[in-house]
């Protein structure tokens, strides 16, 4: 079977679960709370922020810090428990199937479930800017194509800290465990952003993403800024090194 076939057979089966309403709850979540308080980005001046990009940049950076990794480690803990609920990966198992390529089209249908969940995200930023701007007479909606840019460069940053709650979920066979590590891993970003070695903690990384981003379009606000040395060879290593951890460990458990 081609590594093409694999990723289609995995989308069906993702299809079937509840993945992808989870996230879209939670991405209705992450934005009810900005149109109930959107007077307050008018109360900004201190930063040097206008009203909608701080409408835009608050939101985002609570999809970042905890909202998108949440979802992620529910979202890989549920992919995983897909095959483990009627042995799927047992019979998978025994097909002739290079488990390496299996096991990458997961990760791959991994990262597309996290592309998904921006795009929701995104989207329901607009609906969300639409109607604070309907309701305030005041014009929320910034530029699709800035928008669309933080949101692929949160995607990308997005990458190790994905494959590092693979691993965890491939290694750790409890899913209680699994998601727990996994959420206990988000809540320390918001202070590991603030040392200089935030590179070495995946986890951080859209977060720093973003808050860099803060500092750029506030003018009294001083934050890191993003030095791609050693951020990128660091973030490289961890991916793959985690993958290879995944690939090693693998359908082990249901191998004996």
């Amino acid at each position: 079977m081609s590594f093409l076939s694999l990723i289609g057979v995995e989308a069906v089966k993702i299809r079937r679960s509840k993945i992808l309403l989870i996230l879209a709850a939670a991405s209705v979540i992450l934005w009810l709370p900005s149109i109930l308080n959107a007077k307050m980005n008018f109360n900004m001046q201190a930063e040097g922020i206008s009203p909608e990009n701080n409408f835009f940049i608050q939101g985002f950076m609570g999809m970042c810090w905890f909202m998108f990794p949440a979802g992620m480690v529910v979202g890989t803990v549920l992919l995983s428990q897909t095959e483990k609920a009627d042995r799927g990966l047992l019979k998978m198992l025994t097909l002739p199937l290079n488990t390496a390529k299996l096991m990458f089209a997961k990760f791959v249908i991994l990262l597309m479930l996290a592309a998904v969940q921006i795009l929701m995200m995104t989207g329901m930023y607009y609906i969300s800017a639409a109607v604070s701007s309907k309701l305030l007479a005041y014009h929320f909606i910034l530029p699709p194509l800035f928008v669309l840019k933080e949101s692929c460069f949160l995607f990308l940053s997005a990458i190790p800290m994905i494959a590092v709650f693979w691993m965890l979920s491939v290694c750790i066979g409890t899913p209680i465990f699994s998601v727990g590590i996994g959420l206990a891993s988000i809540v320390p970003s918001v202070l590991i952003i603030n040392t200089k070695l935030w590179f070495a903690y995946p986890m951080a990384y859209p977060f720093f993403v973003i808050t860099s981003e803060y500092g750029k379009l506030a003018a009294n606000l001083d934050t890191a800024e993003l030095e791609l040395i050693p951020w990128i060879p660091t973030a490289i290593i961890i991916t793959v090194l985690s993958l290879s951890i995944s690939c090693l460990c693998f359908g082990q458990a249901e191998r004996k």
